[in-house]
């Protein structure tokens, strides 16, 4: 299982939101570059970065830090936040990332997300974030009636590489994962699953490994930042 340490990014900063809300962010850093090689030097093989404000705003807005982590370390990194067309996703993929990862346009838009995974195979993800099973598009501002596990499956045959399913009410909450929807969500699709939101110790780790379904990974951010989880200690036991 791979641990994938978050760098969410706002106005240029690396933040945490506590649930999403962007006006309850925590800045942990205002050099994402340096906090990306802190990250790789620890041991880490993978980083997930967000582009909070474009996630708002629809269109890439932190461009300038993505590019600085990309320029500054030498592993695979995922991107989601504001990417909505294929311009766009061809840019990043172009720029260096190893995956894009779709999250409003999968509910809006999902004949792009299959154009995309069929035009850049293992590069495109699907991001699903949730509150009470339901998605949250647009930065999770906007609610829909669609079921996470629905919108999971519709994706079957698509193609994608990954689905980051995301617990927003746990999300920078520091109060856990919610193990057994993401499980859930992990047995009813073939696509490989990343947790995230809430992993906040390192007995979290151990219980989505230990959850029964066939997780790809699970994400953290704030723990990482506050010392929680101790980043090489965190990837040896999920290497065992």
């Amino acid at each position: 299982m791979i641990l994938y340490p978050a760098i969410d990014l706002k106005d240029g900063q690396c933040v945490r939101l506590y649930k999403g809300a962007m006006e309850q962010a925590t800045v942990f850093s205002d050099d994402p570059a340096a906090q990306a090689r802190a990250f790789v030097a620890a041991g880490c093989e993978w980083l997930h970065l967000v582009d909070l404000n474009g996630a708002f705003a629809g269109h890439p807005v932190n461009a300038e830090a993505v590019e600085a982590i990309l320029a500054a370390v030498d592993v695979p990194a995922q991107l989601g936040g504001g990417i909505r067309d294929m311009a766009t996703i061809e840019r990043w993929l172009d720029r260096g990332l190893a995956r894009v990862i779709l999250g409003t346009v999968a509910v809006e838009k999902p004949e792009l997300v299959r154009e995309a995974a069929r035009a850049f195979p293992g590069k495109v993800a699907v991001g699903i974030d949730a509150r009470g099973g339901r998605v949250a598009t647009r930065g999770w501002a906007e609610e829909t009636e669609v079921q996470a596990t629905d919108l999971a499956r519709s994706f079957e045959d698509a193609g994608v590489a990954a689905i980051i399913y995301t617990d927003i009410d746990r999300d920078g909450a520091m109060q856990g994962p919610n193990v057994a929807a993401t499980a859930a969500l992990a047995l009813a699709v073939s696509i490989p699953v990343i947790a995230s939101g809430g992993v906040s110790s390192l007995a979290d780790l151990v219980a989505l490994k230990g959850s029964g379904a066939p997780l790809n990974g699970a994400i953290s951010g704030r723990a990482l930042y506050d010392g929680a989880i101790d980043l090489g200690e965190a990837l040896a036991v999920l290497k065992d």
